[in-house]
């Protein structure tokens, strides 16, 4: 938010853990800075399999795409360090790079549990599930994601080599009916995502063959 009064507040981008099963909010992960830019790309699940296939599938759609998002943020501990805030001065940057890099990985224990089991002779175990993680990107984009990629660049230490000034890359990959299944709150989450993006090409205007520079098509 700027020094002006009439100025919009600034929302700001992040992500969102929810239990899958109570639907309760179990952390909130918001970015320091929202990043300048962000690319998406789609994968699109075509009927006819790619080139060459079937002729009467070419123009249906099997199901929506397998969507992707890619974004670097930056965190920077210079403003908490100058108001001598005390975790920023006993620990950097390591507090809000581990809630990030928990994203990854299974809980310790997770992983305690899965190995008594697996000590007791229990023939398959099944991966505790994690919580639901959706990417909130404005109330237009509440997506459920899976972390495909995370990098971290550290730029700058305090004297303790504590980590003080960041980037992170992070590379998700939006959850669909297609991975969740229709009736997981996941899935509602996405169909709704869907639905509000119907609407929005719902609001462009037609503007006809002439715009094109053309009278007709055939």
């Amino acid at each position: 938010m700027t020094g002006f009064p009439n100025s919009p507040k600034l929302i700001k981008g992040g992500i969102v853990l929810l239990d899958p099963e109570t639907v309760q909010v179990k952390d909130v992960i918001s970015l320091q800075y929202n990043p300048e830019n962000m690319s998406r790309s789609f994968q699109i699940q075509g009927a006819d399999g790619g080139e060459g296939g079937d002729r009467s599938q070419a123009l249906r759609l099997k199901g929506p795409p397998v969507e992707s998002y890619k974004l670097d943020a930056e965190l920077d501990a210079t403003d908490l360090l100058e108001k001598a805030d005390k975790e920023a001065t006993s620990v950097g940057l390591h507090r809000e790079l581990a809630i990030l890099e928990s994203l990854i990985y299974p809980s310790s224990a997770d992983i305690v549990s899965s190995e008594k089991l697996a000590s007791s002779g229990t023939l398959e175990i099944l991966p505790m599930e994690s919580p639901l993680t959706l990417f909130v990107w404005s109330k237009n984009r509440v997506l459920p994601v899976r972390v495909t990629e995370l990098s971290v660049t550290e730029e700058a230490y305090d004297p303790s080599l504590n980590p003080i000034r960041a980037k992170v890359s992070l590379g998700l990959r939006v959850l669909s009916i297609d991975d969740l299944g229709f009736s997981h709150i996941g899935s509602q989450l996405f169909m709704t995502y869907l639905q509000n993006k119907e609407q929005l090409k719902s609001r462009h205007t037609n503007l006809g063959l002439q715009s094109l520079g053309i009278g007709g098509i055939l």
